[in-house]
This record gives C-alpha cells, structure tokens and sequence, in this order.
C-alpha cells in the first residue's frame, strides 16, 4: 500500500505513485526554458502567471455566447489546481491571478465535493480555494489577485481574508450594468439593486479594497433615464478601476433580437460620457492615496533599475489597470 486517499482524489494517488515511480521523461516540456514543471509552460513574464479554475459557465446571459462555445461550468479537481499553484510559486512566480468565466461558482457544478489535498480534505468550494492559494503565497511573499468574482453573498466570507492580508484586497466583479430592467434585459444573475448595498458591505469589511468592473453602454432598449442610473451608480459606488464597451452585436447573441437596437453613435457617446465620469471617479480615489506607502511588484527595471522602472501596486491588475513609474535611483532621492 503506498497511501489513504478518498474518493475522486486522482491527483493524491498519482502523486503516490509518482513518489516511488517517478514520471517518465517528457522531451516536449521537461527541457524548455520558462516551463514550471507540474504547471507546464507559460506564455506570461515569470514573475506572474494566471491560474484557471474552472471551464465553461452556467448563466446565459443576452450578449454573452460562451456557454454555446465552451458549455456550462465544469470546475478543475480542487488538488489540481492547488498542485499547479504550489509549482507557480516554486517556480519563481509573485502573482497569481486566479480567472474563469465565474470564479464566485467554483465547484457548483460538483456540489462542493471534498476533494484532497496534502493529505487532507478540502472542499471544492471558492472559500477554501481562496484559504489554500494563501496559505502556499505565504511563504514565498506572493500576491493572489481574483478576477471574474460575480457578487454572491458568499463572496462576503472571502472579505476577511483580505483584511488579514493573506490575499489581495482586490476584486474584479463584472458588474455590467446598474438598472434592474437592463440587468434583466441582459439576464444576469446579480440584483442591481443590492449591489451597492453588498458594495458597502465589502469595504467596511475591508477599507483597502479595490473594486475593478466592466460595463455595457448602449444595450438594446436602454433609454436616457437608464443610462443616467448607471452614471449615478458609478459616482455612489466609486468604482476604483471601470472599463466601458459600447454595446456591439455578437454573431449568435440573443441580444441581437431585443427590440430598442440603439445607433451606433448613440452607443459611442454614452460610453465616452461613462468614461468620463469612471476617470473623475478614479482621479478622485487616487488622490487620496497621495503621502501613503504601497508595496509595489516591478515588471520592468532597465540597467537593474539605475535608469528607473515600471511596477503596480496591489490595486493594479497587469494589462487592465494602471502602473506605477519608479525614478531612477538619483532622482528618486532629490525628489
């Protein structure tokens, strides 16, 4: 007998295995440069990687065709993705953006089975997911950032482990509109009316948090009125990175047939105008970290930073948010 395991627990009993009967060579991957061994080859910079956790998704909202492409939800074995985290952070990797196309449902479609991992039993559930990843980005002083986090109620669970710092106090939550009749239009699975309650909720729990969203502008049958709830949700929510897209006809979505189609310009100038008011937002809770220290990952240092470099802060996803500019070291220090 090598092990114990329990049910559905593959990886425990493949790592058993391999433990007195190592893998064989693997010519294709063993050997390239950049790969993380268990976690295979990543075409990020080293330094962060993302990390899927499930597949497909289980709500059919009006503009969206990924479950007719991809299907619905089927989340990885929770060992698996923990296994694949644990050789990221070996590996050298300081961030670990954790997607999917809904990560607040992870483990719904297998009704939160126990899997293993390490030898002991953990839920396939996001809370115990979120406990895991922070406890393995501990000892390498890594950052594990959430993205794609719909506003559930259990996600509030997830709040104190931000305050205690063991992960980041950042949530990307596709929030998409405000107004309970265009929310409906488009069938998504959040109220609009208690997102700001849960909002508020969120940030007295944890009063660093950083709320990233994206929202549709100009979605067929939205009037003035509807717009005008969006922009005033915004200004009330003092959403802390926002993105915009005017509305655009997807090949296959059901929104295409609602009546209300707006013109093109239409569309465009109510996303210039949401624009607008997300960089008044944002302007404004930037300034209020004027005179603070941040912590702050760099991604790029040219000459070993002698002639300065580019990082982000916590608050900062790579690609999607903003940067922080570091002086080089002379200028830095008669500023």
């Amino acid at each position: 007998m090598l092990a114990v395991t329990g049910p559905h627990a593959t990886q425990e009993v493949m790592d058993a295995v391999h433990q007195h009967l190592p893998k064989p060579h693997d010519p294709f991957l063993d050997l390239v440069p950049g790969a993380f061994g268990e976690a295979g080859l990543k075409l990020t910079p080293r330094h962060y990687a993302y990390l899927k956790i499930s597949e497909g998704c289980n709500h059919r909202c009006t503009f969206c065709i990924i479950p007719s492409m991809r299907g619905d939800l089927v989340s990885r074995p929770i060992g698996d993705v923990l296994k694949e985290a644990r050789a990221l952070f070996e590996g050298g990797v300081k961030e670990l953006l954790v997607i999917s196309q809904d990560t607040s449902a992870y483990g719904v479609d297998v009704k939160y089975r126990t899997g293993f991992w390490d030898g002991r039993p953990v839920k396939t559930r996001l809370l115990e997911l979120v406990q895991a990843l922070g406890e393995l980005a501990a000892p390498h002083d890594a950052w594990v950032r959430l993205h794609y986090v719909y506003p559930y109620p259990h996600v509030d669970d997830i709040l104190p482990l931000m305050a205690e710092g063991k992960v980041l106090p950042y949530l990307d939550v596709p929030l998409q509109h405000s107004h309970p009749d265009v929310l409906r239009r488009m069938k998504r699975p959040a109220s609009g009316e208690k997102n700001l309650e849960r909002i508020a909720r969120w940030r007295e729990m944890c009063p660093d948090l950083v709320i990233r969203s994206t929202f549709i502008a100009g979605f067929p049958g939205e009037t003035e009125e509807e717009f005008e709830h969006l922009l005033d949700f915004m200004r009330e929510a003092r959403i802390d990175r926002a993105g915009c897209f005017a509305y655009s006809p997807v090949e296959g979505a059901a929104a295409n047939d609602l009546p209300g189609m707006l013109p093109a310009e239409v569309r465009e100038e109510r996303r210039a105008r949401f624009m607008a008011v997300a960089e008044e937002v944002s302007t404004a809770k930037l300034r209020e970290r004027i005179g603070t220290t941040m912590r702050v990952l760099v991604d790029a240092a040219p000459a070993m930073g002698r002639r300065g470099g580019v990082g982000r802060s916590y608050a900062d996803a790579p690609e999607i948010d903003g940067v922080v500019q570091l002086l080089p070291p002379e200028k830095s220090a008669s500023s």
